[in-house]
Protein backbone atom coordinates (compact mmCIF):
# COMPACT_ATOMS: atom_id res chain seq x y z
CA UNK A 1 0.00 0.00 0.00
CA UNK A 2 2.97 2.36 -0.53
CA UNK A 3 0.63 4.76 -2.88
CA UNK A 4 -0.75 6.08 0.78
CA UNK A 5 2.26 7.05 2.12
CA UNK A 6 3.97 8.25 -1.67
CA UNK A 7 0.95 10.79 -1.00
CA UNK A 8 1.75 12.27 2.02
CA UNK A 9 -0.15 14.88 3.30
CA UNK A 10 -2.14 15.82 0.27
CA UNK A 11 -4.97 13.49 1.65
CA UNK A 12 -5.71 15.44 4.85
CA UNK A 13 -5.00 18.74 3.01
CA UNK A 14 -7.45 19.36 0.09
CA UNK A 15 -5.75 22.58 -1.09
CA UNK A 16 -2.15 20.85 -1.16
CA UNK A 17 -4.20 18.52 -3.84
CA UNK A 18 -6.31 21.01 -5.44
CA UNK A 19 -4.57 24.83 -4.78
CA UNK A 20 -7.21 27.32 -3.75
CA UNK A 21 -9.78 24.73 -2.60
CA UNK A 22 -11.25 26.37 0.55
CA UNK A 23 -14.57 24.39 1.12
CA UNK A 24 -15.36 20.86 0.10
CA UNK A 25 -18.98 19.52 -0.62
CA UNK A 26 -19.35 16.40 0.59
CA UNK A 27 -22.05 13.35 -0.84
CA UNK A 28 -23.30 10.02 -0.69
CA UNK A 29 -25.01 7.81 -3.00
CA UNK A 30 -27.14 4.45 -2.10
CA UNK A 31 -26.39 1.65 -3.81
CA UNK A 32 -27.87 -1.47 -2.90
CA UNK A 33 -29.59 -3.05 -6.06
CA UNK A 34 -33.43 -2.10 -6.69
CA UNK A 35 -34.27 -6.25 -6.16
CA UNK A 36 -33.09 -6.29 -2.69
CA UNK A 37 -35.34 -7.35 -0.05
CA UNK A 38 -36.24 -5.02 2.60
CA UNK A 39 -35.05 -4.13 6.06
CA UNK A 40 -32.37 -6.56 7.43
CA UNK A 41 -34.04 -9.49 4.99
CA UNK A 42 -31.20 -8.87 2.35
CA UNK A 43 -28.28 -9.13 4.76
CA UNK A 44 -29.56 -12.89 5.91
CA UNK A 45 -29.92 -13.58 2.29
CA UNK A 46 -26.27 -12.41 1.49
CA UNK A 47 -24.69 -14.40 4.26
CA UNK A 48 -27.09 -17.84 2.88
CA UNK A 49 -24.60 -17.58 -0.47
CA UNK A 50 -21.60 -17.83 1.91
CA UNK A 51 -22.82 -21.44 3.11
CA UNK A 52 -23.09 -22.52 -0.52
CA UNK A 53 -19.17 -23.41 -1.32
CA UNK A 54 -19.40 -23.76 -5.47
CA UNK A 55 -21.02 -20.38 -5.65
CA UNK A 56 -19.04 -17.22 -6.45
CA UNK A 57 -19.53 -13.95 -4.33
CA UNK A 58 -18.84 -10.66 -5.26
CA UNK A 59 -19.06 -7.83 -3.43
CA UNK A 60 -23.05 -6.37 -3.93
CA UNK A 61 -21.09 -2.99 -4.93
CA UNK A 62 -19.60 -4.30 -7.80
CA UNK A 63 -22.69 -6.07 -9.27
CA UNK A 64 -23.45 -3.40 -10.85
CA UNK A 65 -22.11 -0.39 -13.52
CA UNK A 66 -18.92 1.18 -12.13
CA UNK A 67 -19.61 3.81 -9.08
CA UNK A 68 -16.98 5.81 -10.42
CA UNK A 69 -18.08 6.26 -13.58
CA UNK A 70 -21.61 6.99 -12.48
CA UNK A 71 -20.91 9.08 -9.06
CA UNK A 72 -18.30 11.19 -10.67
CA UNK A 73 -20.44 12.79 -13.58
CA UNK A 74 -23.51 13.07 -11.00
CA UNK A 75 -20.28 14.88 -8.74
CA UNK A 76 -19.54 17.29 -11.93
CA UNK A 77 -23.26 17.98 -13.34
CA UNK A 78 -23.73 19.27 -9.70
CA UNK A 79 -20.67 21.03 -9.28
CA UNK A 80 -21.80 22.75 -13.19
CA UNK A 81 -25.23 23.95 -11.29
CA UNK A 82 -23.70 25.45 -8.38
CA UNK A 83 -21.34 27.13 -11.07
CA UNK A 84 -23.89 28.30 -13.33
CA UNK A 85 -25.10 30.44 -9.53
CA UNK A 86 -21.65 31.51 -8.56
CA UNK A 87 -19.19 34.08 -11.23
CA UNK A 88 -16.32 32.39 -11.59
CA UNK A 89 -16.43 28.89 -9.22
CA UNK A 90 -13.45 26.66 -9.30
CA UNK A 91 -14.15 23.04 -8.54
CA UNK A 92 -13.22 19.44 -9.14
CA UNK A 93 -15.37 16.32 -8.65
CA UNK A 94 -13.93 13.36 -6.75
CA UNK A 95 -15.13 9.54 -6.11
CA UNK A 96 -12.42 7.24 -4.96
CA UNK A 97 -10.41 8.40 -7.04
CA UNK A 98 -7.46 10.54 -5.66
CA UNK A 99 -5.72 11.08 -2.40
CA UNK A 100 -9.06 11.94 -0.52
CA UNK A 101 -9.20 11.14 2.99
CA UNK A 102 -13.07 10.25 2.00
CA UNK A 103 -14.54 8.77 4.97
CA UNK A 104 -13.27 11.45 7.02
CA UNK A 105 -14.51 14.53 5.28
CA UNK A 106 -17.76 12.66 5.27
CA UNK A 107 -17.91 12.39 8.91
CA UNK A 108 -16.28 15.91 9.46
CA UNK A 109 -19.40 16.98 7.41
CA UNK A 110 -22.51 15.18 9.53
CA UNK A 111 -22.75 12.48 6.27
CA UNK A 112 -22.23 9.58 9.55
CA UNK A 113 -19.76 8.83 12.03
CA UNK A 114 -16.79 6.49 11.73
CA UNK A 115 -17.60 2.93 12.57
CA UNK A 116 -15.74 0.38 14.29
CA UNK A 117 -15.17 -1.02 11.19
CA UNK A 118 -14.03 2.32 9.44
CA UNK A 119 -16.79 2.69 7.18
CA UNK A 120 -19.03 5.34 7.04
CA UNK A 121 -22.34 4.68 8.98
CA UNK A 122 -25.38 6.57 9.01
CA UNK A 123 -28.53 6.38 10.88
CA UNK A 124 -31.11 6.54 7.68
CA UNK A 125 -29.09 4.49 5.52
CA UNK A 126 -26.60 2.07 7.22
CA UNK A 127 -22.97 2.02 4.90
CA UNK A 128 -24.28 0.81 2.16
CA UNK A 129 -23.52 3.85 -0.11
CA UNK A 130 -20.75 5.48 -1.96
CA UNK A 131 -19.19 8.58 -1.02
CA UNK A 132 -17.78 11.64 -3.41
CA UNK A 133 -16.90 14.94 -3.25
CA UNK A 134 -16.45 18.62 -4.54
CA UNK A 135 -13.29 20.30 -3.96
CA UNK A 136 -14.83 24.42 -4.36
CA UNK A 137 -12.53 27.57 -3.70
CA UNK A 138 -15.88 29.09 -2.12
CA UNK A 139 -16.01 29.69 1.42
CA UNK A 140 -18.93 27.94 2.75
CA UNK A 141 -20.91 27.32 6.23
CA UNK A 142 -19.29 24.33 7.92
CA UNK A 143 -22.19 21.79 8.29
CA UNK A 144 -21.42 19.81 12.00
CA UNK A 145 -20.40 16.13 12.84
CA UNK A 146 -22.87 13.38 14.12
CA UNK A 147 -22.96 11.88 17.43
CA UNK A 148 -21.21 7.84 17.12
CA UNK A 149 -23.73 5.71 17.37
CA UNK A 150 -22.20 2.30 17.91
CA UNK A 151 -22.23 2.01 21.79
CA UNK A 152 -20.74 -1.27 23.17
CA UNK A 153 -21.61 -3.68 19.66
CA UNK A 154 -18.47 -5.44 18.03
CA UNK A 155 -20.57 -7.06 15.82
CA UNK A 156 -18.32 -6.38 12.76
CA UNK A 157 -14.57 -6.80 14.53
CA UNK A 158 -16.18 -10.22 15.17
CA UNK A 159 -17.03 -11.55 12.30
CA UNK A 160 -14.34 -10.60 9.96
CA UNK A 161 -13.28 -13.61 8.73
CA UNK A 162 -9.62 -12.91 8.68
CA UNK A 163 -9.65 -10.77 11.79
CA UNK A 164 -8.48 -7.51 9.75
CA UNK A 165 -10.27 -5.29 12.28
CA UNK A 166 -7.70 -5.61 14.99
CA UNK A 167 -9.39 -2.94 16.98
CA UNK A 168 -12.11 -0.73 17.37
CA UNK A 169 -11.84 1.61 14.48
CA UNK A 170 -8.38 0.14 13.15
CA UNK A 171 -8.20 -2.04 10.31
CA UNK A 172 -5.16 -4.41 8.64
CA UNK A 173 -5.45 -3.80 5.14
CA UNK A 174 -2.92 -6.49 4.56
CA UNK A 175 -5.51 -8.73 6.21
CA UNK A 176 -8.88 -7.55 4.60
CA UNK A 177 -10.45 -9.52 1.77
CA UNK A 178 -11.39 -6.38 -0.24
CA UNK A 179 -8.05 -5.40 -0.55
CA UNK A 180 -6.53 -8.99 -0.93
CA UNK A 181 -9.25 -9.78 -3.59
CA UNK A 182 -8.95 -6.12 -5.61
CA UNK A 183 -6.06 -4.10 -4.52
CA UNK A 184 -3.12 -6.80 -3.81
CA UNK A 185 -1.39 -7.45 -7.18
CA UNK A 186 0.61 -10.64 -5.95
CA UNK A 187 0.24 -13.92 -4.19
CA UNK A 188 -2.43 -14.42 -1.78
CA UNK A 189 -0.90 -15.45 1.77
CA UNK A 190 -0.63 -18.73 2.29
CA UNK A 191 -2.86 -18.87 6.03
CA UNK A 192 -5.22 -16.72 4.27
CA UNK A 193 -6.30 -18.50 1.32
CA UNK A 194 -8.63 -20.79 3.77
CA UNK A 195 -9.92 -17.63 5.28
CA UNK A 196 -11.37 -16.28 2.19
CA UNK A 197 -14.19 -19.24 1.37
CA UNK A 198 -15.69 -18.38 -1.91
CA UNK A 199 -15.61 -14.82 -2.03
CA UNK A 200 -13.70 -13.71 -5.22
CA UNK A 201 -14.39 -10.00 -5.35
CA UNK A 202 -14.44 -7.83 -2.06
CA UNK A 203 -16.21 -8.73 0.90
CA UNK A 204 -19.39 -7.16 2.85
CA UNK A 205 -19.35 -9.37 6.04
CA UNK A 206 -18.60 -6.50 8.81
CA UNK A 207 -21.81 -4.85 6.56
CA UNK A 208 -23.95 -7.34 6.29
CA UNK A 209 -23.49 -8.19 10.33
CA UNK A 210 -24.11 -4.04 11.21
CA UNK A 211 -27.67 -3.59 12.99
CA UNK A 212 -27.63 -0.12 10.73
CA UNK A 213 -28.12 -1.54 7.73
CA UNK A 214 -31.04 -2.96 7.93
CA UNK A 215 -31.84 0.62 7.31
CA UNK A 216 -29.60 0.54 4.05
CA UNK A 217 -31.31 2.16 0.97
CA UNK A 218 -32.04 0.83 -2.16
CA UNK A 219 -30.46 2.39 -5.60
CA UNK A 220 -32.45 5.17 -7.23
CA UNK A 221 -30.46 4.34 -10.14
CA UNK A 222 -30.72 1.31 -12.51
CA UNK A 223 -27.17 1.27 -13.03
CA UNK A 224 -26.58 -0.59 -10.10
CA UNK A 225 -28.60 -3.33 -10.74
CA UNK A 226 -27.34 -6.45 -10.46
CA UNK A 227 -25.64 -8.04 -13.85
CA UNK A 228 -27.00 -10.63 -15.43
CA UNK A 229 -24.60 -14.22 -15.18
CA UNK A 230 -22.28 -12.59 -12.45
CA UNK A 231 -24.75 -13.00 -9.05
CA UNK A 232 -25.32 -16.30 -7.73
CA UNK A 233 -22.85 -18.07 -10.51
CA UNK A 234 -20.96 -21.19 -10.06
CA UNK A 235 -16.99 -20.90 -9.90
CA UNK A 236 -16.48 -23.31 -12.61
CA UNK A 237 -18.10 -21.40 -14.71
CA UNK A 238 -16.59 -17.93 -13.90
CA UNK A 239 -13.24 -19.50 -13.81
CA UNK A 240 -13.53 -20.90 -17.53
CA UNK A 241 -13.93 -17.35 -18.42
CA UNK A 242 -11.30 -16.50 -20.83
CA UNK A 243 -9.42 -13.30 -21.48
CA UNK A 244 -11.68 -11.91 -23.83
CA UNK A 245 -15.07 -13.24 -21.67
CA UNK A 246 -13.95 -11.62 -18.78
CA UNK A 247 -13.36 -8.16 -20.53
CA UNK A 248 -16.81 -8.68 -22.21
CA UNK A 249 -18.71 -9.62 -19.26
CA UNK A 250 -17.23 -6.81 -17.27
CA UNK A 251 -17.41 -4.39 -19.34
CA UNK A 252 -18.91 -1.02 -17.70
CA UNK A 253 -17.93 -2.91 -14.09
CA UNK A 254 -15.28 -2.27 -11.49
CA UNK A 255 -14.41 -5.65 -11.07
CA UNK A 256 -12.64 -5.27 -14.94
CA UNK A 257 -9.84 -3.15 -12.91
CA UNK A 258 -8.13 -6.54 -11.50
CA UNK A 259 -7.61 -8.16 -14.76
CA UNK A 260 -7.80 -11.66 -15.92
CA UNK A 261 -4.82 -13.27 -14.16
CA UNK A 262 -5.96 -11.57 -10.91
CA UNK A 263 -9.64 -12.72 -11.38
CA UNK A 264 -8.18 -16.42 -12.03
CA UNK A 265 -6.29 -15.91 -9.17
CA UNK A 266 -9.27 -15.47 -6.59
CA UNK A 267 -11.51 -17.76 -8.22
CA UNK A 268 -9.02 -20.63 -7.78
CA UNK A 269 -8.56 -19.91 -4.80
CA UNK A 270 -12.16 -19.96 -3.66
CA UNK A 271 -12.81 -23.36 -5.87
CA UNK A 272 -9.74 -24.98 -3.91
CA UNK A 273 -11.96 -23.62 -0.36
CA UNK A 274 -14.74 -25.36 -2.04
CA UNK A 275 -12.35 -28.66 -2.77
CA UNK A 276 -11.60 -28.98 1.09
CA UNK A 277 -15.48 -28.76 2.01
CA UNK A 278 -16.33 -31.78 -0.64
CA UNK A 279 -13.41 -33.46 0.88
CA UNK A 280 -14.72 -37.25 1.16
CA UNK A 281 -17.34 -36.37 -1.09
CA UNK A 282 -17.27 -38.61 -4.61
CA UNK A 283 -18.51 -37.42 -7.94
CA UNK A 284 -19.71 -33.75 -8.93
CA UNK A 285 -19.03 -30.99 -7.81
CA UNK A 286 -15.44 -31.50 -6.80
CA UNK A 287 -14.98 -33.77 -10.33
CA UNK A 288 -16.14 -30.46 -11.88
CA UNK A 289 -13.99 -28.05 -10.04
CA UNK A 290 -10.82 -30.70 -9.91
CA UNK A 291 -11.53 -30.70 -13.98
CA UNK A 292 -11.94 -26.86 -14.25
CA UNK A 293 -8.48 -26.66 -12.17
CA UNK A 294 -6.97 -28.73 -14.43
CA UNK A 295 -7.47 -26.97 -17.46
CA UNK A 296 -5.65 -23.97 -15.99
CA UNK A 297 -2.58 -26.07 -14.66
CA UNK A 298 -0.07 -24.82 -17.36
CA UNK A 299 -1.50 -21.06 -17.38
CA UNK A 300 1.43 -18.97 -18.55
CA UNK A 301 0.98 -16.47 -15.57
CA UNK A 302 3.17 -18.10 -12.63
CA UNK A 303 1.00 -16.61 -10.24
CA UNK A 304 -2.27 -18.13 -11.78
CA UNK A 305 -0.62 -21.53 -11.90
CA UNK A 306 0.64 -21.45 -8.39
CA UNK A 307 -3.05 -20.54 -6.86
CA UNK A 308 -4.00 -23.72 -9.45
CA UNK A 309 -1.91 -25.94 -8.04
CA UNK A 310 -3.16 -24.68 -4.16
CA UNK A 311 -6.18 -25.01 -4.68
CA UNK A 312 -5.91 -28.99 -6.37
CA UNK A 313 -4.11 -29.70 -2.82
CA UNK A 314 -6.85 -29.13 -1.07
Amino acid sequence: MHYMAAHGLKRARPAELVPGTVSVITARMDYLPASTSAGGAWQAIEFSRLQRPTEGIVSVYARGRDYHKVMRSRLQKLGETISAHVEQLGHRAFTDSAPVLEAELAAQSGQGWRGKHTLLLNREAGSMFFLGEIYVDLALPPSEPVTPHCGSCSACIEVCPTQAIIAPHRLDARRCISYLTIEHAGPIPLELRPLIGNRIYGCDDCQLICPWNKFAQRSALPDFDERTGLTGQQLVTLFDWTEGEFLRFTEGSPIRRIGHERWLRNVAVAMGNALRLLRGREGLPGDSLRASLQLRADHPAGMVREHVQWALQQ
